[in-house]
């Protein structure tokens, strides 16, 4: 017997890292606010892109508790690796921030077109409407970071590159902890 492509396991597993994504997002922008300020160069994209990611989370959230899908136990983990990212990069520049930015959404839109791949069958229309939804988010999200000059920061590709390294990581490890 063939086991279906699309099991109530990997759905567990899709909301349960789309989840801890978006809510790490929230942490690296809490992290680059609190080094940049609310006045400081970017801030204000900054803070909408971290409205998004809230809503996003919220959303998540919600479809985990009705479905009865656990968080991941590396969330406490997250706040603080997120909190730091963020201001970490905002250190060394509001460009490094925005590169940041930039290579983690590269990452997620990596990641979610992905999910949409396994969601193509049609097997759960209400994820695969909130994953496309958010995917074009984060592909603004990304742009915007490239447009306030992410490519300027020091050391990019480095530095785009350890990033989206630890973004990858911290998607294989939140599907399965």
């Amino acid at each position: 017997m063939v086991e279906p492509r699309f099991t109530a396991r990997r759905e567990a597993r899709m909301l349960r890292v789309d989840q801890a994504g978006e809510y790490g997002a929230t942490r690296i922008y809490a992290g680059q606010l609190a080094v940049l300020g609310s006045r400081g160069p970017h801030a204000t994209e900054i803070r909408t892109m971290a409205g998004q990611e809230q809503a996003h989370r919220e959303k998540f959230d919600a479809l985990m508790a009705a479905r009865g899908v656990r968080p991941t136990a590396l969330q406490p983990l997250w706040s603080v690796a997120g909190f730091a990212l963020g201001a970490a990069t905002a250190l060394i520049g509001p460009e490094a921030a925005m590169a940041c930015t930039a290579a983690i959404e590269q990452e997620i839109d990596r990641h979610y077109t992905a999910q949409l791949d396994d969601l193509a069958d049609g097997a759960d229309p209400e994820l695969a409407g909130m994953v496309e939804e958010f995917r074009e988010d984060e592909r603004a999200h990304r742009d915007a970071a490239l447009a306030a000059g992410a490519e300027r920061a020091p050391a990019y590709p480095l530095l785009s590159g350890a990033i989206r390294l630890g973004c990858r990581l911290a998607i294989r490890l939140s599907e399965r902890i």
